[in-house]
């Protein structure tokens, strides 16, 4: 889940108090994925697996990697007890040249909600769909589901302006987003250029109702998933700043009557084919 970076910010309890709906909401791309009884997976970005172990349930065996060593830790202590399943430590940026990538060992590589970190930088970006090509068997198959343009357009915007409002450019607060939101057209291009034939596409506007938990919500989740904005402020007043700002700004635009709050996440979902 996490993105690629040194300052890791992910942990367990965050995740599940900011983000618990992202391994939910999961039914499209696991049908997409058809897991059986044969498959050998491998999950890119699998966060602290839970979603990893689930697709386990019904395959011979799943592989995970993750950015992100608190939660690879938390995977190996809830799921790495579970018969042909591993959680590895990895940043996908560079798993095309890593020792630890086999060569078309796997009949499927997947993905859910990680590829819009690992993709945002535009220097390795071929480089990780080159990695699920190598990885996987001739006619095995690469589903993912990431954010897709537009992807929770409300908050992304107000953060942009929150950064500006508290000295930075416009050009150093949009260097500062985590994010790769691509369309259809984009994403197939470039899964084409690889080498891959696109099967199955789309782009499915999906709002998604935030956590209401202490410490969740519109904050939290602002904390969590925007972290490398923030970090592009000089202090820690500044980042309350950022935050409170972002939550004054959509508390009307984002909440419902009854209290909640929805983001406008938008899903591109997609199955692409190596030939045989």
């Amino acid at each position: 889940m996490s993105p690629p970076e040194s300052n890791d910010h992910w942990t367990h309890q965050a995740y599940s108090t900011s983000a618990s709906f992202v391994p939910q909401l999961t039914s499209k791309v696991v049908a997409w994925l058809n897991p059986e009884a044969s498959d050998i997976i491998l999950d890119l970005g699998c966060g602290d697996g839970p979603l990893t172990a689930k697709i386990k349930d019904r395959c011979a065996s799943v592989v995970g990697y993750d950015a992100s060593g608190n939660l690879i830790d938390a995977a190996r202590k809830a799921h790495g007890s579970t018969p042909n399943i591993s959680f590895d430590v990895q940043d996908c940026r560079y798993l095309e040249n890593s020792p630890d990538l086999e060569a078309e060992k796997y009949t499927k590589v997947f993905s859910n909600a990680a590829l819009h970190w690992i993709l945002r930088d535009p220097t390795t970006r071929h480089s990780v769909l080159r990695a699920a090509f190598k990885a996987l068997q001739p006619g095995g198959v690469f589903v993912f589901e990431m954010g897709g343009a537009g992807n929770v357009a409300e908050v992304h915007a107000a953060l942009l302006a929150a950064i500006v409002h508290l000295g930075l450019s416009i050009e150093t607060a949009r260097d500062a987003s985590p994010w790769f939101f691509p369309s259809e057209e984009t994403m197939t291009a470039m899964l084409e250029q690889t080498g891959f034939e696109v099967e199955k596409c789309e782009l499915e506007y999906r709002p998604t109702k935030l956590t209401a938990e202490q410490e969740g919500g519109l904050e939290g989740w602002v904390r969590l998933m925007g972290a490398q904005f923030l970090d592009a402020l000089q202090s820690e007043e500044q980042k309350e700043a950022a935050v409170t700002e972002v939550g004054d700004v959509l508390k009307t635009v984002i909440g419902h009557d009854d209290g909640s709050m929805w983001l406008g996440y938008v899903r591109l979902r997609m199955l692409a084919r190596k030939k045989l």
